[in-house]
């Protein structure tokens, strides 16, 4: 255990050199801390209509402007950064514990438990991620509840190919054997010794998959089975903003720039952590 503690003091030292890992940490921090803090960041009530103001161009009043029922641009794009945060939260945590379940015991106990549930994995993975999404939300219903079910039940076969492997890879270790030699139960062995040995690569795989967690969600919202009217999301946004986009270009342009400047700062982020953490390197 004392190598493996000495090994990742290594990679955490790895990190903490890298430039990149400072400013993209930085960046994500000031994401999460305007999605927590947006309530009092926005300038006005995101959902309040304001008809008299309708179309209202980006300047010193407004901002961004305001939409076609007079709502403030800016305070539904920071509203929507909460939204946006929430969403994909759900959706990783969701598809990780599912996938970490599965996958561990999968590729601990093997046999008949491993093949129905990678078949069943197979099946998932057969069809392009977004269709199915799609496919579960509308049969579902068009909401955002259902859309994060639905982006959680596609994602998380490949969580569970991910652990699946490391765990396959792991339980021929000496220090399994040996705790198993002791007395350990499955249960132990699976918990104490095989899940803390398999947390980097997870930790690798959810930062790198912020960033399409929030694609696919938006993408969902913008052709109208995510998160529905008036509710401020950065996809329904730009759905909306689309009617008009000839004319008031601002409606679409903002939220979608939230949606471009957000996946950009969590990739960056994970590929930081991939390259510093990556057993590989």
């Amino acid at each position: 255990m004392d190598t493996q503690i000495a090994y990742r003091r290594v990679k955490m030292h790895r990190f903490l050199r890298n430039p990149s890992s400072w400013l993209f940490l930085g960046l994500s921090l000031a994401v999460i801390l305007v999605a927590v803090s947006g309530a009092w960041l926005a300038p006005r009530d995101p959902l309040a209509v304001k008809t008299s103001d309708r179309f209202q161009s980006p300047g010193s009043q407004y901002w961004m402007g305001t939409d076609n029922l007079g709502r403030d641009v800016l305070s539904r794009t920071i509203a929507g950064t909460r939204m946006a945060l929430q969403s994909c939260g759900v959706i990783l945590v969701s598809a990780t514990l599912l996938g970490l379940l599965i996958g561990v015991v999968s590729g601990y106990y093997g046999g008949v438990v491993d093949e129905v549930a990678m078949r069943i994995s197979d099946i998932f993975i057969a069809f392009p991620g977004l269709v199915l999404a799609l496919a579960i939300a509308a049969a579902l219903g068009p909401n955002l509840t259902h859309a994060m079910i639905a982006i959680s039940a596609v994602w998380w076969p490949s969580y569970a190919r991910l652990v699946r492997g490391q765990v396959l890879a792991i339980k021929k270790r000496e220090f399994i054997q040996a705790a198993r030699a002791l007395g350990a139960s499955d249960l132990t062995i699976m918990w104490a010794h095989i899940i803390p040995n398999i947390a980097i690569p997870l930790l690798i795989q959810v930062t790198s998959d912020i960033g399409p967690a929030l694609v696919t969600t938006s993408s969902l919202s913008f052709i109208g089975m995510g998160a529905q009217p008036p509710t401020p999301e950065w996809g329904s946004m730009v759905s909306l903003g689309r009617k008009y986009l000839l004319d008031y270009w601002w409606m679409s342009t903002f939220p979608g720039l939230a949606i471009f400047i957000t996946v950009v700062i969590f990739n960056g982020l994970g590929e930081t952590i991939r390259t510093s953490l990556s057993p590989r390197r």
